[in-house]
């Protein structure tokens, strides 16, 4: 009876490593992948998504131009930028959080991108946004955040250069504020001018000049930008409200100019903006406070403490706690379950309509945070109420979810279009499903495109290469139907996260 005792508790200290292990493990096994070229394919989708007069140098051959007129009923020049999603509108706040996403995997990993030959192309990614941004903050206190009308364009099934639908524009400004996308696209300029700060010094000064400005009509001028846009509320609607976005722009801008003012506004504003106190269990275009507690972690995780001031700490590391739940939700180690839901395969699943968002985002603030913990200063683990997971097992955390993406799932089935043998091929995207402009003009009208190209069963005419699809349901189960928008449709802040993810695990190959 001692000896069976002894074996029981025995067993009871180990059942938390086993736990953890077997989190961690990749649910199927498969061959190396090639990351390079799943990070090479991503970036060419986000060719596919630009709208405007296309560079000579678009890879995506049988897109056109599109939107040349965009802006001009308002007598302002609102063309270029990117189309979100399968459809034709261009939405600030989602376009701004993908360039800012961007812009943060080429901070994180610059070196890596270069070394798989991507990262002018990453850069090209970034610049197509911020110059639309240019164009569109026309004033100190004025930003146009949308052009086009979901509800006219959900209607028609068109190329986007055949559009007939109305390209109308929406602005906030101080009597209409917005301040989620003026302090989301301040972020993303921010982030941006970082990223251009050696190579183009003075786009990078313009650039930080107009998020400076806007995170200030942002903030002096408060309000949710649903309300002053109702064309977005069936869309991109505001859950979370504006306060996210301040802090994320603030810290953003303190990492760009170094400022104190900047880091003042996120301690001082911590809790009135719900930074240290939203426990959250997705990051996203919407909900950005994840995103935001791991920026503030990062201060302490650099060895920056000592030019912290004690108060300053105390607030960060309340960031840093509540940045903490969020991964260790994501990693299944919290005991208050709220920890992320699994499919039986492993993937990380939040909710059914484009379930890949969550992943992606995911993916990317646990290799930040394990690649920052592994050369930290403080503690080498994340301490969580299930376990305390070393940098490495989050990485292998994240790698069974990249694995899983790119075919080692129960269908073996790569969710990124164009990569590997098994994929998507009847993308909800209007462009892609239609032949192309390049191959025949004849005009193309509303409802026609849903009568001979929407509804027809064959594969899309053009492969939309490097897509990342909303991906499969709860069960791993996945239904390539056109139709099927809430699995088949790719989104730019889909693939936005995994262009850093997958430059992580990039590794040359040896000839």
């Amino acid at each position: 009876m001692e000896r069976d005792e002894e074996r029981r508790k025995i067993l009871e200290r180990l059942i938390p490593l086993f736990s953890i292990i077997f989190l961690l493990l990749p649910a199927f096994s498969q061959a190396a992948f090639d990351y390079g070229d799943a990070l090479s394919k991503s970036l060419l989708y986000l060719e596919a998504q630009r709208s405007g007069h296309l560079p000579h140098g678009q890879r995506v051959t049988w897109r056109g131009h599109s939107g040349l007129t965009d802006g001009l009923e308002q007598g302002v020049d609102l063309v270029g930028g990117y189309y979100d999603a399968g459809d034709h509108v261009k939405f600030g706040l989602p376009m701004a959080f993908t360039v800012t996403m961007l812009s943060w995997s080429v901070a994180e990993y610059r070196h890596a991108m270069a070394s798989a030959g991507e990262l002018e192309h990453a850069l090209e990614a970034i610049k197509w946004g911020t110059d639309y941004f240019i164009k569109a903050h026309t004033h100190h206190d004025v930003l146009w955040a949308e052009v086009g009308d979901g509800d006219t364009d959900h209607y028609c099934w068109q190329r986007p250069e055949d559009m007939t639908t109305s390209r109308k524009a929406h602005k906030i400004d101080p009597d209409r504020p917005g301040s989620e996308v003026a302090g989301e696209t301040a972020a993303a300029m921010a982030a941006a001018s970082l990223v251009f700060r050696e190579t183009n010094p003075h786009y990078s000064h313009l650039l930080l000049h107009h998020a400076q400005q806007l995170f200030a009509f942002g903030d002096k001028y408060r309000g949710k930008y649903d309300t002053s846009i109702p064309a977005v509320k069936s869309y991109y609607p505001s859950l979370s409200g504006y306060g996210d976005e301040l802090l994320w722009a603030a810290l953003w801008l303190h990492r760009a100019t170094g400022r104190e003012d900047y880091l003042r506004y996120a301690i001082d504003n911590a809790h009135e903006l719900g930074g240290t106190g939203w426990d959250v269990s997705e990051f996203s275009w919407d909900i950005k406070y994840a995103g935001v507690q791991i920026l503030a972690s990062k201060l302490l995780m650099e060895g920056g403490r000592h030019h912290l001031q004690d108060e300053q700490i105390s607030i960060l590391e309340q960031y840093r706690a509540r940045g903490q739940h969020y991964l260790c939700s994501c990693l299944g180690l919290n005991a208050n379950g709220s920890n992320v839901r699994r499919t039986p395969g492993g993937l990380l699943f939040v909710r059914q309509w484009n379930n890949m968002q969550y992943v992606a985002s995911a993916s990317f603030l646990l290799t930040v945070f394990a690649d920052h913990l592994a050369t930290s200063s403080g503690e080498p683990e994340l301490h969580c109420p299930r376990g305390s997971p070393s940098p490495q097992d989050i990485l292998s955390f994240v790698k069974a979810q990249v694995d899983y993406i790119l075919g080692s799932n129960p269908l073996r089935f790569s969710y990124l279009v164009g990569f590997g043998p098994k994929y998507p091929t009847r993308v909800h995207h209007r462009a892609a499903s239609t032949v192309s402009y390049k191959v025949d003009k004849s005009f193309i009208g509303c409802a026609q495109g849903y009568d001979k190209w929407f509804g027809r069963r064959r594969k899309n005419p053009n492969v939309l290469v490097g897509a990342l699809v909303g991906g499969p349901d709860a069960k791993d189960e996945f239904t390539d139907v056109r139709g099927n928008y809430m699995q088949t449709e790719a989104c730019t802040y889909n693939t936005a996260p995994m262009v850093g993810v997958f430059a992580r695990f990039y590794r040359p190959r040896h000839k």
